[in-house]
């Protein structure tokens, strides 16, 4: 099976490989043409969850505008689907999406599983429930762990992700300790904090970035916040553009072996994507499946909601991935 390199499918360790604010498909050009062809494909990569649980509450949370009906995906479950993904031809998987993964008993498991595949593996995570046997453990089968991160200052971080000061706390002590497993064994995975910038939280640009100096991470990234058509969460798109030099200062602070990046393409496109869709068709599905931590199957995440029950797809908990892929 091919196996993708990193920087084709995931941030690359050198940094002026990294790509955060954009996609990789001209990489992938022989799955797109075989789109075109009319062929099957399997999915270049997939965002999934693996439970739809959270141990934080964070004020910007988009999976509270997703609920569904929750299932539990079991090791059998998770077996079977990365066994049917590396048969279709997956080349990554990224556990994000709609909870957090590392909360259950199969993170470990299902990264190490994945690797031995020749899947690319990767994890977005509050990172609180790390610990130093598991990071040992799976470090070396990730190609990048990003550690979310919305504020740079103790008191502001509790406010915004809803935790205590010593969640917090056990938050950046597993980052440094990532950072030197990372380093003492010589790993390739890529490190990195991310901010998910809502406008009233300007204050924390700049001490987020200086955390991830002083981290001693590979990058830190900053993006804005979705919102869903409702204006549920009561994002006020246009004050993004006053935030655009507290932005640049902050990128000032990256060095040859830290980057500060900044979403710009989703952060200027931010008013229109809220407003008005600028197609008709959305033709990304084929290539980036994205799963529910209860194991719904839809073609975009902000679409695992029940009120869109007729774009699901399927459930890997009720229905072999294998089967719902040709279906």
């Amino acid at each position: 099976m091919k196996h993708v390199s990193h920087n084709q499918l995931t941030p690359a360790i050198e940094q002026t490989q990294m790509i955060l604010d954009g996609h990789k498909l001209p990489w992938h050009m022989d799955r797109v043409q075989a789109w075109e062809r009319g062929e099957r494909i399997a999915p270049i990569t997939i965002d999934m969850a693996l439970t739809r649980a959270c141990s934080a509450s964070c004020s910007f949370c988009y999976a509270q505008l997703q609920e569904n009906d929750r299932q539990t995906i079991t090791r059998e479950i998770i077996t079977n689907f990365l066994d049917d993904s590396a048969r279709m031809g997956v080349l990554g998987i990224s556990l994000v999406s709609d909870g957090e993964s590392l909360l259950s008993p199969l993170y470990s498991h299902t990264i190490t599983y994945g690797m031995s595949l020749g899947i690319e593996m990767a994890s977005g995570t509050n990172g609180h429930g790390f610990t130093l046997h598991m990071l040992e453990r799976v470090l070396p089968c990730l190609s990048y762990l990003r550690f979310n991160v919305s504020g740079g200052t103790e008191s502001r971080y509790c406010e915004i992700m809803g935790v205590n000061p010593l969640f917090f706390q056990r938050v950046i002590t597993n980052i440094r300790a990532a950072v030197n497993i990372k380093h003492a064994r010589q790993l390739p995975v890529t490190l990195g904090i991310q901010m998910v910038l809502m406008p009233k939280d300007a204050d924390q640009i700049l001490p987020f970035a200086r955390l991830g100096k002083d981290l001693g991470v590979d990058y830190a990234i900053i993006k804005h916040c979705s919102d869903d058509e409702y204006r549920t969460l009561g994002i006020d798109y246009s004050r993004y553009q006053a935030l655009y030099p507290l932005l640049r200062e902050a990128e000032q602070l990256s060095t040859a072996s830290y980057s500060v990046v900044v979403k710009w393409n989703k952060i200027r496109d931010a008013e229109t994507e809220a407003n008005a869709r600028s197609y008709q068709r959305c033709y990304g599905p084929p290539f980036l499946i994205q799963m529910s931590g209860s194991g719904l199957v839809a073609p975009c995440g902000m679409m695992f909601n029940d009120r869109y029950a007729k774009f699901h797809i399927g459930n890997i908990c009720e229905q072999r991935w294998w089967d719902i892929w040709q279906s």
